[in-house]
């Protein structure tokens, strides 16, 4: 395993088999540097789009009470869909752009896109990890990056759905702008293979409620794994170091 320098130069962490570092025994966690400035910022961006775009489109499948008066003194409907739309193609670009940057930035980058699936001793670690949120296991390695356990959660539960919520409302879009526009040529297969125009709402309807779920799953681990564990999660995402506190208490 090859060995990486924390700030000081010092070689304090080793490449884990799965590539993320972790710490080996007897050694003071230091603060590692993890998450570059542009997966942060991809990371408040969607965190922000993510809620908009579920509020907004609960309120499309299901339209709130129609308001007294001429519907062009309100424009309450055109707003709901103005903000959803427009956080659905932020939401698109800073993917894409998160994408790109998993090649060109460092190993953490590229993480939540490669599960190691070939690797029998990855699913493994996927057991022990979910042994320790099951609090059934007191002595957890410590993982620089994304636990396995984490790591396989987010491919399934947030970066597979997203690329489906992407492509399933882009083609709903198409769909509104007709099948002349460029839109549809672009997206119109989606309606097609999913069978129809309703099939299609239905499965984006069920992808915005796997993605609440996730992230409601998201914030209560990493609040625990910060008072638990006491290794810094929001933070990291603020500033990009991560911190492993009182590590001593529980060994590896």
């Amino acid at each position: 395993m090859n060995a990486r320098a924390d700030a000081t130069g010092t070689d304090v962490v080793r490449e884990g088999e799965f590539t993320e570092a972790i710490f080996p025994p007897g050694i003071t966690a230091p603060a590692v540097y993890v998450y570059e400035a542009p997966v942060r910022i991809w990371h408040w961006v969607t965190a922000l789009c993510i809620p908009l775009l579920a509020v907004t489109g609960y309120f499309i499948g299901s339209p709130p009470p129609s308001l007294g008066g001429e519907a062009s003194d309100h424009y309450l409907f055109g707003w709901i869909r103005l903000l959803h739309f427009g956080a659905g193609q932020v939401l698109a670009v800073a993917f894409l752009l998160r994408v790109y940057w998993a090649f060109v930035g460092n190993a953490h980058a590229r993480q939540l896109f490669t599960p190691r699936v070939f690797n029998p001793r990855w699913y493994g670690a996927i057991w022990e990890e979910l042994k320790w949120y099951l609090f059934l296991e007191k002595r957890p390695v410590e993982y620089v990056g994304h636990n396995p356990l984490a790591h396989i959660s987010m491919f399934l539960m947030f970066v597979l759905p997203v690329i489906f919520m992407m492509l399933t409302g882009f083609a709903l879009y198409a769909e509104g702008q007709g099948i002349d526009s460029w839109w549809f040529a672009a997206f119109g297969w989606v309606l097609s293979l999913l069978g129809s125009s309703m099939a299609t709402h239905t499965f984006h309807h069920l992808g915005m409620w796997v993605l609440v779920v996730f992230t409601g799953i998201h914030i209560y681990i990493a609040l625990r794994e910060d008072i638990v564990r006491r290794q810094s999660t929001l933070s990291t995402m603020i500033s990009g170091w991560r911190l492993f506190k009182n590590r001593g208490h529980w060994g590896t």
